[in-house]
Formats: C-alpha cells, structure tokens, sequence
C-alpha cells in the first residue's frame, strides 16, 4: 500500500486511535480500582473518627481496615435500608454510628454521628464538605468544632421522639443539652450543619428511643 495516499493515513490513525483507546481503557480501569479502594478507606476513616478515632498520617491503609473490621458492624436500621452501623469499642461498650447528609453555603455537607448506647446523648461526631469557605464554614471539617457534638442530647425530654440536636447562631446558646454554637461569619453553614443533623437522625429517633425503653417483663 501506498504509505503516501490519503487511504493509508486513514487507516493509519484509525488503528493508532484504537490502540489508544484500548490502552486508557485499561488504564482506567487500572485507576478505578485503586480510586475505589481509596474511597472506602476515607469512608472507614470517616467513621472511627466520628468513634473519636482519629486516623493520623502515620496510620496505614490496612491499619485503617484492621480496626474498622476489628470494632465496625456494618447493617441496617430494622424496617429499612438505612445504614446502621454497630460498633464495639469493647466488650462492655457498644455506640452506634448513623450517615448524615446536608447542604451548604457552597455545596454537599455529610458526617457520621455517633451515638452512645443508652440512645440518647452523641458520642462523638465526623464532619466535612465539598467547598465551604476557608476559616469560616470550612471549620466545621476541624476537631475543635466537631468536638462540641460530644455528649450533646439528641432529645430534648423523654417523652418526645423529634430530634432536638442542633446547632445555633454564635453565642446564642440557650439550651446547651442540645444545642451547639455555630460558626461566626458561616451562618448559612451552621444552618445547613443544623438541617443535615435533624433531617438526618430523625429517621433513626425510633430506633434510638428504643435503646433505653424500659424491658417489659
């Protein structure tokens, strides 16, 4: 075949775009894997941090997976399909672990919450964003923020079952069983954090209620 002719050059870059097209699919596909398996390791780390384990630089990837297989359950919340994870952190001490989802000023929020086994009071809490505002509503992904959920009631009294767990404009705290001080300068933030807590507990509130009801003997 003539290597000059307009036929030739054609077939010449239609293999050529074939071949590559074959070798980034494979890269891809190469890449995905390990794209996966990074997720799944920020999701693992994600909720020991909300069991007030925070995984330092100096932790492997399969120190990750080792301890969250060593304390994490995964299942279901009964009657439905929404995540529950059980998590034994000894063999005296149970807390359980729901997702939470948001919006923010700028984009998705989410979190893990953790709760204590009595159903009632937050053990620790994880949070993050897609792009709030850096030293504004960015501050809620830093453990200073975070660490104020510790020990916060979801409820307001025992008789209810609608979460009470929120959180406020700075300074404005006037129930702090249940209440947390928002950001200064991030109120849309705050109030997106506040949103993404309430609607994200409340289809758990049964579920919770029932960890401290009294055994019907």
């Amino acid at each position: 075949m003539n290597k000059n002719s307009n036929v030739y050059t054609i077939l010449y870059a239609s293999v050529m775009v074939i071949i590559v097209a074959f070798l980034l699919a494979g890269v891809s596909l190469l890449l995905k894997a390990k794209q996966d398996a990074n997720v799944e390791i920020d999701r693992q780390s994600q909720v020991l941090a909300s069991l007030r384990m925070r995984v330092g630089a100096d932790i492997t990837k399969e120190q990750v997976t080792a301890e969250y297989e060593r304390i994490v359950t995964e299942g279901t919340l009964p009657g439905s399909d929404l995540p529950l994870y059980t998590c034994q952190l000894d063999s005296a001490t149970t807390k359980y672990v729901v997702p939470v989802k948001g919006r923010g000023l700028w984009g998705g929020l989410w979190g893990y919450i953790a709760v204590n086994a009595d159903g009632q009071t937050v053990y620790g809490a994880y949070m993050s964003h897609e792009g709030e505002t850096a030293g504004l509503g960015a501050l809620i992904a830093e453990t200073k923020f975070q660490e104020l959920f510790n020990d916060k009631h979801i409820f307001a009294s025992d008789s209810t079952t609608t979460v009470a767990l929120t959180v406020v404009k700075s300074g404005k705290v006037e129930q702090p069983d249940y209440q947390v001080d928002g950001i200064t300068g991030a109120t849309l933030t705050s109030n997106g954090v506040a949103a993404m807590l309430q609607e994200g507990l409340a289809p758990y509130a049964e579920f919770f209620r029932s960890l401290s009801a009294p055994v019907e003997e």
